[in-house]
C-alpha cells in the first residue's frame, strides 16, 4: 500500500488540532508546520504523534509549500486543523492510493458557520484539491486563498471533508480582518490601483453574490450573517489596499 503524509499548518489552533489529527490518524505521517503558537498547539500535536515543524508565517502559500517540502509519503493529503476526514471519506482515499486513476482528487467539503451547516451560499458544494501524488503537485504562492496546482490528472473522490472555520461570530469578524489585511497585500503586490468606490461596488456585490445568487437566503439567518461578513471582507479588502494607496503616492 503506497504511503500517506497528512500536512497541516497552525497558529494557535489548540482547540482544532487535536481533533484533526485524530481523524487522519490512519496516515503512515502526519506533518504539523506551526507558526509560533502561544496556546499549546505545538504540544497538542505532539502529544498525538504528529512530527512538529515550527516556521515564522509568510503566508499560505510558502507555509504549505515548506510543509510539502517535509513529506516523505508517496501521496500528500493537505487539511487545516478545522477539518476532520470522515470515514467516508478515509476509504475513499484508501482506494485512491490503492487503485489511482489520477495524479490528484478533490474532495467535497461541506463546511458549517455559526453551528448551522451551509447547504448553500456558495459554501456546498464546495470541491477542493487536496489528496494528490508527491512531486505531481504544489501549493500557489498566493499569500492567502493559496490553492494546489496539480500538472496531472485531477479526479473527484466520494465522501466529505468536513469543515468547521466559524464557530463564534467573533471568528467570523477575526477572519475578516486577518483575511482582508492578506488580500490588500495581494492587490497591491499585483499594481492593482483602486478607488475608493471600487470597495464600495465589490462589497455590494459580494453580498448580493453570495445572499441571492448563491441561494444564501436558504441557509436560514446563518445565511445572512454569512453573506454580511462576505461583503465586509471584501469592503475592507479594497479599503485597505485603496489607503495604502493613497499613503504610497
Amino acid at each position: 500500500m503506497p504511503r500517506l503524509t497528512v500536512i497541516v499548518i497552525t497558529r494557535n489552533e489548540a482547540a482544532n488540532i487535536g481533533a484533526c489529527l485524530d481523524s487522519v490518524a490512519f496516515a503512515d505521517e502526519r506533518i504539523v508546520v506551526d507558526a509560533n503558537s502561544d496556546d499549546g498547539t505545538a504540544a497538542i500535536a505532539a502529544a498525538k504523534g504528529a512530527r512538529v515543524v515550527t516556521r515564522t508565517f509568510d503566508g499560505f502559500g510558502a507555509q504549505k509549500n515548506f510543509a510539502l517540502a517535509q513529506a516523505q509519503g508517496d501521496w500528500v493529503l493537505s487539511i487545516d486543523a478545522d477539518e476532520r476526514v470522515t470515514p467516508e471519506l478515509r476509504a475513499a482515499i484508501e482506494r485512491a492510493m490503492a487503485r489511482p486513476d489520477a495524479d490528484a482528487y478533490e474532495v467535497s467539503r461541506l463546511s458549517s458557520f455559526c453551528g448551522r451547516q451551509m447547504n448553500h451560499s456558495g459554501w456546498f458544494p464546495d470541491y477542493v484539491l487536496r489528496l494528490f501524488r508527491r512531486g505531481r503537485a504544489r501549493f500557489s504562492d498566493d499569500i492567502v486563498h493559496e490553492r494546489v496546482v496539480s500538472d496531472g490528472k485531477v479526479g473527484r473522490l466520494t465522501g466529505a471533508l468536513l469543515h468547521e472555520p466559524v464557530v463564534r461570530l467573533e471568528q467570523a469578524l477575526s477572519r475578516v480582518d486577518r483575511y482582508s489585511t492578506a488580500g490588500a497585500e495581494m492587490l497591491i503586490a499585483k499594481g492593482r490601483r483602486v478607488s475608493f468606490m471600487s470597495g464600495i461596488g465589490h462589497g455590494l456585490w459580494a453580498f448580493l453574490r453570495t445572499y441571492i445568487l448563491r441561494a444564501g437566503f436558504l441557509d436560514g439567518r446563518e445565511g445572512f450573517l454569512l453573506a454580511v461578513a462576505n461583503a465586509e471582507g471584501t469592503y475592507y479588502r479594497y479599503m485597505k489596499a485603496w489607503l495604502a494607496g493613497r499613503r504610497r503616492d
